[in-house]
C-alpha cells in the first residue's frame, strides 16, 4: 500500500454508450435529479410491454421512467418527466436532501408505482407522496400522477387525493383509463405494530383535469374520480386467518395473473406482493397473496377489466401446483372455498 486514498468506489457517470445503475444514493452527476446520466437508480415498479420486447421501470431517486430491452438488458431510453418532480440540490443523505429543496419529489418517495395500459401505449406513474411544494395546506394529501405516451413521449399530470393512507405504493391498469391504486400506511409486520390501511381504490382519469400548473386547493379540488375501497387487504387477510400484526407493513406490488374458473364462474386474479427491505427477521418473508374478482365485482364501482394477452389458462390442479412450485409461500388463492372479500 502506498497510502493513496481509495476514493468513493462509485463508478463513472453514465454516457451515451455505457450505463451503470448501482442504486447508490451518491451516484449522481451535475444538475438536478432528472439528469438521465445519473447512475442513482432505485427501481420501484416494473411493467413488460404486450409484445414482451420492452421492460419499463420506475424509480424513486430521479424520479425516472426507463425503458430496457428485454432480451439484452440494454437501456433503450429514459423518458423526460415534468421538471416539477425534480429536486435541484442532491445529497446521499435523505434528511439533507429534504432540507435543501423547496420543490420536487420527497427524498426516497419518488415514482413508486407504474402502470402500463393493456394496449401498451400509455405508461402511468404515480408518486408515493405529495411533492415538496404540495405537502402543506390544502394539497398536503395530494399526490401526482404522470401519464406518458410511449410513442410521442408527451406527458400529462393528474392529482390523486389520499383517503386514509400516508402514501401510494403501486398502480395497475384495469383498462385504458381506469386503474387500481394501492394506498397504504407504514404499519404492520416490519414496523412493530398492527397494520391498518392497506386498501385498493379504483380511479378514472378519463376527462380528468390536467394539473401541471395547479397547486394548493386548486390541485386538490381537481383530483381524479375515486371509488372504493375495492379491496381492503387487512380485512381480507384477517378473514382468512392472518392477523393484522402479521400483515406486511409495505404492500407494494400489484399485477394481474391468469383467469381461473371457480364453480363454473370465470374469475380474474390479482397478485399482491410486499417489500420486506431485505430484513426478514423483522419484516417476514416476501409474500404473494392472490385474490379473485369478477366482472360483476368491478361493475359495482362502474369499472371494467381489459386483460393483456396471456397464455391459455391451465387446468385448476395444474394452476395450483404451478403456484406452489414457483413460490412456495402463503397464498390466498381465489380458487379456495372461501374467496377473499373485495371490499
Amino acid at each position: 500500500m502506498d497510502g493513496t486514498p481509495l476514493g468513493s468506489g462509485a463508478p463513472a457517470q453514465n454516457t451515451s454508450s455505457t450505463y451503470y445503475f448501482t442504486g447508490r444514493s451518491d451516484n449522481f452527476g451535475p444538475g438536478n435529479s432528472g439528469n438521465p446520466s445519473n447512475a442513482r437508480l432505485d427501481p420501484e415498479s416494473i411493467r413488460v410491454s404486450p409484445d414482451g420486447k420492452s421492460v419499463y421501470v420506475s424509480d424513486e431517486y430521479g424520479p425516472y421512467v426507463r425503458q430496457f430491452d428485454n432480451s439484452t438488458g440494454k437501456l433503450v431510453q429514459t423518458f423526460t418527466l415534468p421538471s416539477n418532480l425534480d429536486v435541484s440540490k442532491l445529497s446521499p443523505v435523505g434528511s439533507t436532501e429534504i432540507s435543501g429543496n423547496t420543490s420536487g419529489r420527497t427524498a426516497n418517495k419518488g415514482m413508486e408505482g407504474l402502470a402500463l395500459t393493456p394496449d401498451g401505449k400509455t405508461l402511468v406513474g404515480i408518486m408515493q407522496a405529495p411533492l415538496i411544494q404540495d405537502a402543506t395546506g390544502a394539497s398536503k394529501n395530494t399526490v401526482r400522477i404522470v401519464t406518458i405516451d410511449v410513442a410521442t413521449h408527451a406527458t400529462h399530470e393528474y392529482a390523486y387525493n389520499l383517503t386514509t393512507g400516508s402514501g401510494v405504493s403501486e398502480i395497475v391498469a384495469l383498462n385504458d383509463h381506469q386503474f387500481l391504486v394501492d394506498e397504504r400506511d407504514g404499519k404492520g409486520l416490519g414496523d412493530g405494530s398492527a397494520a391498518k390501511v392497506k386498501q385498493l381504490f379504483i380511479i378514472d382519469i378519463k376527462g380528468a383535469t390536467e394539473v401541471s400548473s395547479l397547486s394548493g386547493s386548486a390541485l386538490a379540488a381537481a383530483a381524479v374520480t375515486k371509488s372504493g375501497p375495492f379491496l381492503d387487504i387487512v380485512s381480507a387477510l384477517g378473514a382468512n386467518g392472518i392477523p393484522n400484526t402479521q400483515v406486511p407493513s409495505k404492500i407494494e406490488g400489484l399485477t394481474f395473473g391468469q383467469d381461473v374458473t371457480v364453480n363454473g364462474q370465470v374469475e380474474h386474479t390479482l397478485w399482491v406482493a410486499n417489500d420486506n427491505d431485505f430484513v426478514p427477521a423483522t419484516s417476514g418473508p416476501n409474500m404473494f397473496y392472490v385474490f379473485g374478482f369478477t366482472d360483476a365485482d368491478l361493475a359495482k364501482y362502474g369499472a371494467s377489466f381489459t386483460p393483456e394477452q396471456i397464455a391459455a389458462v391451465p387446468e385448476a390442479s395444474t394452476w395450483a401446483m404451478m403456484i406452489a412450485g414457483f413460490f412456495g409461500v402463503g397464498l390466498l388463492a381465489s380458487r379456495r372455498r372461501k374467496r377473499p372479500a373485495l371490499a
